[in-house]
């Protein structure tokens, strides 16, 4: 989450006002912050969209909003908890790894249409009496993963066969920029946006 303060901006723009359009002020000024809170909210998803490869709809519904009244004169925008923990490398570099484990790559398993491994996937496979998880020893090194047990066909010895890889965690480059988009869609729009709420709160309002 990133505070911008805006009260500064509010006081120069109600500095001559009279006191009937004094009191328009706080339902206005709760009206331009939520008109700028869903821009910055549909910019966050949007940024998601093109720097992410095939994020899912939950990765995108996770960019939530709380909207301001004129009571709190505070509107948040937000990405929720587990979101925000996959996501921060994105945002301040780092390593792209969640909650301590293993990031999975399928070797022969099929994706779904956002490229990755149905959750059920891997516990599905270690059930199977072939199937185990575990570490082997290859040419290549020790590989981390779900390996199947092969029997020998037509001159081919059993052997194992490689189904899932875990692999170690790698560093992400910081590709959303969210906090930067935010502060240049609040300094863009928020005055446009209080002086149309201002506007129309005035022409409703009764005196």
């Amino acid at each position: 989450m990133i505070e911008i303060n805006l009260r500064s901006n509010v006081r120069e723009f109600q500095r001559d006002l009279d006191d009937f359009a004094r009191k328009q002020m706080p339902f206005a000024t709760a009206q331009a912050l939520n008109a700028v809170a869903l821009r910055v909210q549909a910019n966050a998803v949007a940024d998601m969209q093109k720097q992410l490869d095939r994020p899912t709809p939950f990765t995108l519904k996770s960019v939530a909003m709380q909207r301001a009244t004129k009571t709190t004169q505070q509107a948040v925008v937000f990405v929720k908890d587990i979101a925000a923990r996959y996501l921060e490398p994105y945002e301040l570099g780092g390593v792209n790894k969640l909650d301590g484990r293993a990031l999975i790559k399928p070797v022969t398993q099929r994706l779904n249409q956002y490229g990755n491994i149905p959750r059920s996937t891997v516990r599905r496979l270690a059930a199977r009496k072939n199937v185990f998880v575990g570490k082997v020893k290859t040419k290549a090194g020790t590989v981390d993963g779900v390996w199947q047990r092969t029997k020998a066909v037509r001159g081919k010895r059993a052997g194992m066969k490689l189904i899932v890889k875990f692999e170690d965690a790698h560093k992400t480059l910081p590709v959303l920029g969210y906090r930067a988009g935010a502060k240049k869609t609040v300094a863009a729009t928020f005055g446009p946006a209080l002086g149309a709420a201002y506007a129309k709160a005035i022409s409703t309002a009764r005196r």
